[in-house]
């Protein structure tokens, strides 16, 4: 503004002298971060002005927070219980877990699951639904995460229990009411999307009213895709077409549709993908033990932006910071190691899929996914200054390789702290910590699991 002097600005957050992970993902030494309504304002060495609130930055490194961009907060409460158990894991425990679901179980998984990707440096997530998503969205807002939130939308499947699936009508009328509701609260954090569960469970009918109803809304559309050999089967029984191409043919392949898993791509597979501008998503610890390898170089070359998700604690937990060590090494020694390439999956190819990828797959790669000056502030800062990370010849990769969830000390979201020296500032953690242990207990009961 005319005749506002550069020493008389005043930010609500500066971070002084800290390191900074670029969009090029190298180190930049000694910056300062200056942070007013929500955003990024200014990045440079010793910037003038004063703010609210000061955080020193030594000893941190900031990086974009991290975007999960394939979860479920519905099964936060079913934590191991599906592990070293046999297939169908779906239809013993998950159906009847999420179809005994009150709204009071779903507020409780929702705020255990907003602590955990907090304290994990996980500033943002896309939940594929689950049952009374109104409840996800509310402790969203509270908890000053960011969520593009989806209903579990189903109209058919013969060991799915009515309280999971309806109609096709009205499943567009059910995520409509959600979206009125929740689309742009907390100060535009929560968005509605909608959900198609998978293309065993959702008729021809669903698939095309729901391309036509997110179209209608200009909002996006998030989907399980080629997880499983089942799935491909299926369709080329029914629909005589591969997944990809039948959700081409129901007009869901677009730039709005956010896949989830991509394990069992064909090369036309991916080519589709590509050419529509499909957001794609690999959940490492869920598929790599489970369905397969996918292909993750040849879909990089083919210019997909990849985004990692948990798929939910219910088989492990929500660090991506472990979801992306197994990727690393599971696709090096499936695709690497047979033609002796060890970088076949680079370390920036990796932290990218952490930050930019995930904010590219829930359409907000222009906001979110890198520190620069305009985007939204959503920043995590690493406790860097410890034996298992420095000193180190190469950063970046001791990030991917050697960080984990209980390193990050700060979180930044939408240019306010969520928490501060490891404090969640938004949610009463002992008090979540004793409501889920009872509500698990009393779930799996009624669950019969």
């Amino acid at each position: 503004m005319p005749g506002i002097q550069r020493k008389d600005l005043h930010y609500d957050l500066l971070v002084k002298n800290v390191r900074i992970l670029d969009p090029e993902f190298q180190v930049l030494n000694d910056m300062d971060i200056a942070i007013q309504n929500g955003r990024i304002s200014a990045i440079g060495k010793n910037l003038p002005g004063s703010a609210d609130e000061v955080l020193s930055g030594k000893g941190l490194l900031a990086m974009p927070g991290l975007v999960d961009a394939h979860h479920h907060n519905a099964q936060q409460l079913l934590r191991a219980k599906p592990i070293d158990e046999y297939p169908m894991i779906w239809t013993r425990f998950l159906v009847p877990f999420e179809s005994n679901m009150t709204a009071e179980d779903m507020e409780v998984s929702s705020r255990l699951s907003a602590l955990e990707m907090i304290k994990g440096g996980t500033t943002a997530f896309a939940d594929a639904g689950g049952p009374h998503m109104d409840m996800t969205a509310l402790v969203t807002v509270e908890s000053g995460m960011r969520g593009v939130i989806a209903r579990s939308t189903m109209d058919m499947g013969g060991n799915i229990p009515d309280a999971m699936k309806c109609s096709a009508e009205e499943n567009i009328r059910r995520t409509r009411e959600l979206y009125d509701a929740w689309n742009g609260a907390g100060d535009g954090r929560v968005r509605i999307w909608f959900g198609i569960r998978q293309v065993m469970t959702c008729s021809e009918k669903l698939l095309r009213l729901t391309a036509e109803a997110a179209s209608d809304l200009h909002t996006g559309m998030h989907a399980h895709l080629c997880e499983h050999k089942d799935e491909v089967s299926f369709c080329l029984t029914n629909y005589r077409m591969r997944p990809a191409a039948w959700l081409k043919e129901t007009g869901c392949l677009g730039s709005n549709l956010l896949t989830a898993h991509n394990v069992v791509l064909s090369e036309e597979d991916i080519t589709l993908l590509s050419d529509n501008h499909v957001g794609t998503v690999h959940c490492p610890r869920s598929n790599l033990t489970n369905h397969g390898f996918p292909k993750t170089p040849r879909m990089l070359e083919q210019g997909l932006s990849i985004g990692l998700g948990s798929d939910g604690a219910a088989t492990s937990s929500l660090s991506l910071w472990d979801e992306v060590k197994v990727l690393r090494n599971g696709i090096i020694g499936y695709w690497g190691l047979p033609i002796f390439d060890p970088v076949v999956l680079p370390i920036p190819s990796l932290l990218r899929m952490m930050s930019q990828g995930g904010a590219d797959a829930i359409m907000q790669g222009d906001d979110l996914g890198s520190i620069e000056v305009g985007k939204l502030a959503d920043i995590i800062f690493i406790d860097v200054d410890q034996p298992h990370i420095m000193p180190t010849h190469n950063l970046p990769a001791t990030l991917v390789e050697a960080v984990h969830a209980g390193d990050v000390k700060h979180s930044v979201i939408n240019g306010k702290l969520v928490m501060k020296d490891r404090h969640v500032l938004t949610i009463d953690e002992e008090k979540v910590l004793y409501e889920a242990e009872k509500t698990m207990r009393d779930l799996s009961r009624r669950a019969g699991i």
